[in-house]
């Protein structure tokens, strides 16, 4: 796909004759304020965390927790999908 700007992008949708959509572009330009917002505010979050001391309990904590967490929940989902077991013999 070719980056066309609004304009072509609408001129081929709707053609010549039809009119711009009401406040297109502030509502894109809010769109685009609000998209640079929300990354900003993710790289923040990431850099914070990455600056974050961790002690190596912590760490051990996360990762014995989420361990356990994955672990019992694969064996959940193991119950759930083997098939019904029958008896070995019947009366």
């Amino acid at each position: 796909m070719q980056n066309d700007s609004i304009e072509t992008l609408l001129l081929r949708h709707y053609g010549s004759t039809a009119p711009a959509p009401a406040e297109l572009e502030q509502r894109l330009s809010a769109m685009v304020r609000r998209e640079t917002a929300a990354v900003q505010a993710q790289q923040q979050s990431v850099k914070r965390w990455e600056q974050r001391r961790v002690s190596r309990r912590r760490v051990l904590q996360m990762v014995t927790f989420s361990g356990a967490g994955l672990s019992a929940l694969a064996m959940g989902i193991n119950a759930l999908q083997a098939p019904p077991r029958r008896p070995a013999y019947s009366v």
